[in-house]
């Protein structure tokens, strides 16, 4: 697993760690049943502090991403079977809206908006 943090960045290292995560899971590097590098260790590798990888890691949980199991570490979930809860799924949709809302401010037509998203798509999955 390679995750890359930019400590100039305007997103938060633990937000930085969080999404490294998840491409990871994206691209196949991490599965289902996958146990995660202990805190200390994924923030030793990472150069960060413990508290940053355990906030992200709670974060991971809270999504559904991960289940922290004590004494055993980070677990990778499997996908959820079926639908998405609506609860997630409202989730998405708030964090997406004011990036969709900005996006046709300044001026991008749906066409143009749905071509970057399939190209960041394809950007994470490493097509």
């Amino acid at each position: 697993m390679f995750i890359q943090i930019e400590p100039q960045s305007d997103t938060p290292i633990y937000a930085q760690v969080t999404n490294g995560i998840m491409e990871g899971i994206v691209r196949g590097e991490l599965i289902s049943g996958d146990i995660l590098p202990s805190v200390r260790s994924l923030a030793g590798d990472l150069g960060v502090n413990m508290h940053t990888v355990n906030k992200s890691y709670h974060e991971l949980e809270s999504k559904g991403v991960i289940r922290i199991v004590p004494k055993s570490g980070a677990v990778i979930c499997s996908p959820s079977e079926g639908t998405i809860p609506p609860q997630r799924l409202n989730r998405i949709s708030e964090e997406l809206r004011p990036i969709l809302v900005e996006s046709l401010v300044a001026g991008m037509n749906e066409e143009e908006i749905t071509e970057l998203v399939a190209s960041i798509i394809s950007n994470v999955k490493g097509d």
